[in-house]
């Protein structure tokens, strides 16, 4: 019985671990969804802008003059980018919720079994 308590024991830290990566691979997703709608947010400003309008980046406390077109390639560079890396953390999400409720049931099927094996035994008198 210490033997099925310490496997409990270690899936249960497992499952837990598992339900830390995926809340944090989560959040790494909100934070590249909000990157995403804010260079969004500058590409669809781009469009606006006049031809001979300029524009101008920010570098450390410096605002620079920068070409149209570099700007706008570097924010389409960035969102081409951010779309990836959003795929691929989903796919990591789909992954852990996988392992997630693998594990989940692991953890489910030794406790019915444990539960089991003590209805079964004889009372300690």
């Amino acid at each position: 019985m210490a033997e099925q308590q310490k496997a409990l024991q270690s899936l249960s830290e497992e499952y837990q671990k598992l339900q830390g990566d995926l809340q944090s691979t989560v959040d790494a997703r909100q934070r590249l969804e909000s990157q995403q709608q804010e260079n969004r947010g500058v590409q669809k400003e781009f469009s606006k802008l006049d031809d001979g309008a300029n524009i101008y980046k920010l570098v450390g406390p410096v605002l620079l003059k920068q070409d149209r077109s570099e700007a706008v390639m570097a924010v389409d560079g960035r969102l081409e980018f951010i779309e990836k890396e959003i795929k691929r953390v989903e796919q990591q999400i789909t992954d852990i919720q996988t392992s997630s409720e693998r594990k989940r049931a692991e953890v489910i099927q030794l406790q019915t079994q444990m539960q089991s094996q003590q209805a079964q035994a004889p009372p300690v008198s």
